[in-house]
Parts: C-alpha cells; sequence; structure tokens
C-alpha cells in the first residue's frame, strides 16, 4: 500500500510491492445509544519501513445524527486550540483534510461533521510530531466528554433512533469502502475483529430514503453535504 499512495515510502519498490514496516498506534469508537450523543472516533498512529522512511498520521472526528452548533463549536474549536499551539497552519489544513477524507463519494455527502485528519507527516522533527498526537489524544475527552454529559439522558423517540440507525448505516458504507485503516489492515492480513471494531453494533438502511424539508433530519443533512467552518 506504501508504493501506491504517491509518496515516497520505499525508495526502489515497484508500484504494489510490499513494503517490510513498523507500525503503532492508537484508536477508540465510540457510538453511544442516544441519538442525541454524537460518535467519536479518533486514531492517532506512527509508520517506519525497513528502509527508514517514517510518517505520523491520525486525527479525531465527529459523526452526530442531530445538529447541535453549541456542540460543534466547542469540539472544533478544542481541536483549533491543540493544533494552534503546534501550528496555526494545523487547523484549517488538518479540518479541510477530514471534510475531504470522510466523504462518502457514491452518497454526495459527508460521514459525519469532521474534525481534524492528516497522514503521511514527516515534513518537521518527528518528537514535535510526536508531541502533537500526544495533545490531541489528550484532548478527546475535553472536546467530546461534554457533549455526552449534556445529552446522555436526552429523551428520544423511535423515529429519532431510526434515523440515527440509518446514519450508522452510512458509517458503514464508509468504513467498508473508503477507510484507509480498514483497507490496508485487510490487505496486510490484519486481525479482522480488531479492524472491524469501529462499526457499531446496529445499522439501517431504508430504500430511497429523503428526510423531510425543514425537519432536524434535512437540516443536519445539508451540514452532510456542505461542509461548514466551525472555529
Amino acid at each position: 500500500a506504501a508504493t501506491e499512495r504517491g509518496v515516497d515510502r520505499a525508495k526502489g519498490m515497484a508500484p504494489g510491492e510490499r513494503v517490510p514496516f513498523f507500525a503503532c498506534g492508537l484508536s477508540c469508537v465510540m457510538h453511544p445509544r442516544n441519538p442525541f450523543c454524537p460518535t467519536m472516533h479518533f486514531n492517532y498512529r506512527y509508520f517506519e519501513t525497513d528502509g527508514g522512511v517514517w510518517w505520523f498520521g491520525g486525527g479525531t472526528d465527529i459523526t452526530p445524527s442531530y445538529l447541535n452548533e453549541e456542540d460543534m463549536k466547542h469540539f472544533h474549536g478544542t481541536y483549533k486550540e491543540v493544533c494552534d499551539r503546534h501550528d496555526p497552519e494545523f487547523y484549517p489544513k488538518f479540518k479541510a483534510w477530514a471534510d475531504k477524507y470522510y466523504t462518502i463519494t457514491h452518497r454526495n455527502e459527508t460521514r459525519g461533521l469532521g474534525g481534524i485528519f492528516y497522514d503521511d507527516l514527516n515534513d518537521r522533527d518527528p518528537e514535535l510530531l510526536f508531541e502533537f498526537a500526544k495533545d490531541a489524544v489528550n484532548s478527546v475527552v475535553p472536546a467530546y466528554g461534554p457533549i455526552i454529559e449534556k445529552h446522555k439522558d436526552d429523551p428520544f423517540t423511535e423515529q429519532q433512533k431510526q434515523w440515527q440507525q440509518m446514519r450508522r448505516g452510512r458509517y458503514v458504507e464508509f468504513n467498508l469502502v473508503y477507510d484507509r485503516g480498514t483497507v490496508f489492515g485487510l490487505k496486510t492480513g490484519g486481525r479482522i475483529e480488531s479492524i472491524l471494531m469501529s462499526l457499531p453494533e446496529t445499522a439501517r438502511w431504508e430504500y430511497d430514503h429523503h428526510p423531510e424539508e425543514g425537519s432536524p433530519e434535512a437540516e443536519i443533512m445539508d451540514a452532510f453535504k456542505h461542509p461548514r467552518e466551525w472555529a
């Protein structure tokens, strides 16, 4: 996979040739039961080939079923502060990267409402990039925890639960078709249970479903189709 990414990860290797590598990382996905509690995912990783080429990748992103602008401003604002502590160019670059990366191309919509995403990062001292990754991981709880505390006991209807399940269907579509980590793990013979750990316990699909105009579901669909600036 490293030689197919259009990056110089293994000099002298032919396209498609297997590249011996070392990798480590930390991943987490939360799929709350309450439809007003967003799904959250983070992954931070480090790769190094046997040839000594190295890079960092990762990010944290949020996938609500219902739009709460205050929550999104808090989540994105927290990660803008993290990025600004290390490089003021990080947040606008990595936020736009997340919007593009988490696009479900065949649906012409995003999986969620983004966050930050980066990959193939090796443009400065690795210790500086490691410190950024640690800061980002340590900011997951401040960014996400207050949103869960705020909404974990919100009442919801069966219809709202079904909408959450349909959005989780979109989550499944993205992860199985486009997600780099999933595709990479399956191509390299990884542990299936670990590779598919990001999938929700349950999901739903309805044929040619369109939310009612003016509804909360239609409101967030607009945000999925037209990424916004939150911070």
